[in-house]
């Protein structure tokens, strides 16, 4: 959360004369090709750099550097303003407690107060050392989503301070060398895409000719090499030769270099019981090749390390803070800049305030700048449809998956002639060649697509070989040359592999990738390919994985699996909150009518008999044809039959069975079906033809329903008589498990209030929505010059809701017409809600309640069920602490007033319900009121209000 103050002082910062890089980044944002995600973390990179001169966090937020609250507008004693006024350190900790996350809960109350009541109690240097892990040297992290581009990040970085440095070569602030550590165990696929920094374009970010400039001055190396080289005169570690070559180092300016940091740089390190060794002194040949490595990069003038994939090296975090460490005593670190998707811990990390208080987070707390997951769904990424197969079959699974992304995607080709590609990872290499690959082979072919769009990719085994010629076409899935669609995984490409084209991801069972990764591998998809196009990408998992993915959501990005896939920032974000707790809402008591049916056996299955008639309803009637002759008589006319056969679909009788099986759900199984072999062949006969030794299905019989005949002939036929029973049920009016904190919609004015009221009144629900002064005095300034209607407008902006204790229970309402808001309005300002101790809450909204009635239709002595029934309002009166009388009040359209399924729900409501939940309830518990928009303004208010009045008085 320590990002917040960052990014609150940076804006401050841009805005002010202070501020030296407007022009770069206006250039930036004119050339359109870096992402809002990028352009905000570099704005932040060069606050940092310039208006902070690169100081560690721990000196910025103990010098007030991000200071940005006004103490005059905190309610504090004098002792207390008047510490805070001569301590920044101390400022910075109480703006911090203050802070809100994204949900609207504030970061510490307690810490808050325990400042208010005694600032001197806490060693606030001791703090921001301990929450900044003690480093010396400056260490910055940068949080960006997979897709928002971390790499071309890195290399404007890179540009940025190459651009400085050469203008001001002797400002500390900007390094002159750089080192890029991948993450372990990801050499193979991160250090690959590490090498497209070459690639980046800096006319980009920085206008020519210093862009090419600069460009020439650069070179790259890439330290891969974790062998010796035997052969060498000169040393055995060749990539310390790689370093070697760029001497004398003290001159070096612009060396790249690339490495993976737990292979190559923290080698030969032992890490026990937090205590690092070294091996300096080791006689051991290897120690000493490994040391001469780590030397020789700490020799590096102004040196910047960027870790991408930091939270990869938490593991090995002390062992690289002791390398890293030992580096800054060399006094040639600049900064540590490390990249994450996911910036989180295990468990949260606790920092001593005082002795009874501590301040909890999990968050790796050098973050300065975070871009949330949600906000680049539908920006930068793809939007991801997820789709949850509830079955067990793993193959069932694929075959779906292949089939729905053939159905959308087939025919999808992207700018440049990339095709739409499936990712599908497989457990196990004998999975992927003896499953899942003939099954595909055999739907492709069915889509009229050869088995040169399935890219097989492993590694092999001692049974199945690495496919010759696999690692060429992985590695040109995003050219136009590329025919692959789908492509089959083991072990390969969970992250770190960068396929714009690809979308669609299929994990159809447990193991398919490792457990910690669902969320990195079956986002794979979501690159966007076109920038600001609508593009979707399919992920299909099984229950398992669907479960990880989103407990992984949770955990890493604070949002639901619900959340991600529904997020399309092509739309307006609006905030929610829940006020149920606030408003003390009970549950609605009521009471739902259940009918119990009976079924009553009328004939018992007899599939043998019945199986030999399943035709007979089934045969087409024959096609008659009448012909006439109009070049003679036209009495001379000839009537016949046609007897042809049209049927063009090949025929087995396995694949029939099958088939029948198949369409029941697995009822009858084909071991049911063949108990009656003899009478299904002859079924089977009697619906094919055989033409040219081969057999198809006949033109003269409705298969489906023959085929329906046989499955009835397995089951009982069954007549059902019915009870009525009434359940005791008790409704949230707010379905908590729908409730998102974040919204996203293309039309505000579909929810109300709107999102200013809306801020306003979780303000005032805290204590919290004070008019500024300066705003009264400007409101008392335009009434007193008569401009009533702007004063007005401002003092509607700077309030809350008049009855926002009445209504509200969550912020804001989604209604379906404007007809509702309209009624809501009015009904909020009867002055009757105050005088008979009402309250309104909107129920219309489906999705977002529990309280639903089953709604059913008499027919003779029998009911039928026609459906769950959502009131749009209930209007309560409360007694003691729980609802005694309920309204409920259906406001509705004309167009929709006469809808037939509505208007036996509306008799049911007016009939059975009051009449049932008041007798149960032994007084006049509910009532009903229906209003339609076809009815005149003075006439709804009129039939609103004296239901109100009679239905309540009573209870008042």
């Amino acid at each position: 959360m320590f990002y917040k103050m960052i990014e609150n002082k940076c804006k401050e910062w841009y805005s002010s004369n202070q501020c030296t890089v407007n022009p770069i980044i206006d250039y930036i944002e004119k050339t359109g090709q870096m992402r809002d995600a990028q352009i905000e973390a570099i704005k932040i990179y060069l606050f940092l750099k310039i208006g902070c001169e690169c100081k560690p966090l721990e000196f910025l937020f103990r010098n007030g550097v991000f200071n940005s609250i006004n103490l005059n507008d905190v309610e504090l004693s004098t002792s207390t303003r008047e510490y805070l006024e001569d301590n920044p350190a101390a400022t910075a900790l109480f703006e911090y407690s203050r802070l809100t996350n994204d949900k609207g809960e504030q970061v510490s109350e307690k810490l808050e107060k325990q400042i208010k009541k005694d600032p001197s109690s806490i060693d606030y240097d001791r703090f921001f050392r301990n929450v900044f892990y003690g480093l010396s040297y400056t260490d910055y992290l940068f949080s960006l989503p997979m897709g928002a581009g971390k790499t071309y990040l890195m290399a404007a970085f890179i540009y940025l301070d190459l651009y400085f440095a050469k203008n001001e070569p002797l400002n500390p602030a900007f390094a002159h060398n750089f080192i890029i550590f991948a993450p372990s165990g990801l050499k193979s696929s991160v250090v690959p895409s590490l090498k497209t920094i070459q690639n980046f374009d800096p006319a980009w970010i920085i206008p020519e000719p210093s862009a090419s400039e600069i460009k020439r001055s650069m070179s790259f190396e890439v330290l891969d090499q974790s062998k010796t080289a035997n052969k060498s005169n000169k040393t055995k570690n060749p990539n310390v030769q790689k370093i070697a070559n760029h001497q004398p180092l003290s001159e070096l300016f612009g060396l790249v270099a690339v490495t993976n940091a737990e292979k190559v740089i923290l080698d030969r390190i032992v890490e026990k019981n937090g205590q690092v060794s070294l091996f300096e002194d080791s006689d051991d040949e290897k120690d000493r090749q490994a040391n001469e490595l780590r030397n020789l990069i700490g020799k590096l003038p102004s040196l910047s390390i960027f870790i991408d994939e930091v939270h990869h090296a938490v593991s090995s975090e002390i062992k690289l803070r002791a390398v890293v460490t030992k580096w800054a005593q060399n006094n040639t670190l600049n900064s540590v800049i490390g990249f994450s998707g996911t910036p989180y811990l295990d468990k949260a990390e606790k920092f001593k305030v005082v002795d009874s208080l501590s301040v909890g987070t999990s968050e790796i707390t050098n973050i300065v700048y975070y871009y949330p997951l949600i906000d680049g769904v539908g920006n930068f990424l793809k939007r991801p449809v997820v789709k949850i197969a509830e079955i067990a079959d793993s193959t069932v699974i694929i075959e779906k998956g292949v089939r729905e992304f053939l159905d959308t995607y087939k025919d999808t080709v992207y700018d440049g002639g990339l095709v739409a590609k499936l990712g599908i990872y497989c457990g196990t290499i004998e999975k992927l060649e003896e499953v899942v690959y003939p099954l595909v082979s055999r739907i492709v072919a069915e889509y009229g697509l050869g088995t040169e769009v399935i890219l097989k990719f492993h590694k092999g085994n001692k049974q199945y070989k690495m496919p010759a010629d696999s690692q060429l076409q992985f590695d040109i899935l995003d050219k136009s040359i590329s025919k692959t669609r789908i492509i089959l995984l083991v072990q390969i490409g969970k992250e770190g592999w960068d396929c714009k084209s690809l979308t669609g991801i299929i994990l159809s069972q447990e193991g398919d990738c490792p457990t910690n990764m669902v969320l990195q591998t079956s986002c794979r998809c979501l690159r966007q390919v076109v920038k600001g196009a609508p593009e979707t990408a399919l992920i299909y998992l099984n229950e398992s994985n669907a479960e990880k993915l989103n407990t992984q959501l949770e955990q890493q990005h604070h949002i639901t699996l619900k959340e991600f896939s529904s997020a399309d920032n092509r739309k307006i974000p609006l905030k929610r909150y829940d006020r149920t707790s606030y408003l003390k809402l009970p549950k609605v008591d009521f009471y739902q009518l259940k009918i119990n049916y009976d079924s009553l056996v009328i004939e018992k299955a007899n599939p043998k008999d019945s199986i030999i008639k399943a035709t007979e309803s089934a045969r087409y009637a024959d096609t008659i044809i009448k012909t006439t002759d109009l070049s003679m008589d036209e009495s001379k006319t000839t009537i016949s039959v046609d007897d042809t056969e049209y049927g063009k679909e090949l025929a087995t009788f396995n694949s029939w069975i099958y088939g029948i099986m198949k369409g029941g759900f697995g009822n009858p199984s084909v071991p049911e079906l063949l108990k009656y072999e003899k009478e299904l062949r002859d079924i089977f006969a009697s619906i094919t033809y055989q033409k040219d030794g081969s057999c198809y299905y006949s033109s003269k019989y409705n298969r489906k329903v023959v085929e329906s005949n046989i499955r009835k002939a397995y089951f009982d036929k069954v007549d059902f008589t019915s009870t009525e029973e009434l359940i005791p049920q008790e409704a949230n009016l707010l379905n908590i498990t729908n409730f998102t904190s974040k919204i996203y919609t293309d039309s505000e004015k579909d929810y109300y209030p709107e999102q200013a009221i809306v801020e306003n009144i979780v303000k005032d629900d805290k204590g919290k929505l004070k008019l500024d002064p300066k705003m009264e005095e400007t409101i008392r300034f335009l009434e007193s010059n008569g401009n009533k209607e702007m004063a007005d407008k401002l003092r509607v902006q700077s309030s809350s809701h008049i009855n926002k204790d009445r209504s509200f229970h969550y912020l804001p309402y989604h209604t379906d017409s404007s007809f509702e808001q309209t009624f809501l309005k009015e009904v909020l300002s009867f002055d009757e809600l105050a005088k008979l101790g009402l309250e309104v809450y909107y129920n219309g909204d489906r999705s977002m309640t529990e309280f639903k009635i089953k709604c059913y239709k008499s027919k003779g002595n029998k009911w039928n069920y026609v459906g769950f029934y959502t009131p749009d309002f209930l209007i309560i009166q409360r007694k003691s602490k729980d609802i005694h009388k309920v309204i409920i009040v259906e406001t509705k359209g004309d167009i929709y007033a006469n809808d037939p399924e509505f208007k036996d729900k509306r008799k049911f409501m007016e009939t059975e319900f009051l009449k049932q939940n008041n007798k149960a309830f032994g007084y006049n518990r509910f009532e009903y009121l229906y209003l339609e928009d076809t009815m005149s303004e003075s006439s709804r208010l009129n039939v609103t209000f004296d239901k109100i009045r009679n239905f309540f008085k009573d209870g008042n």
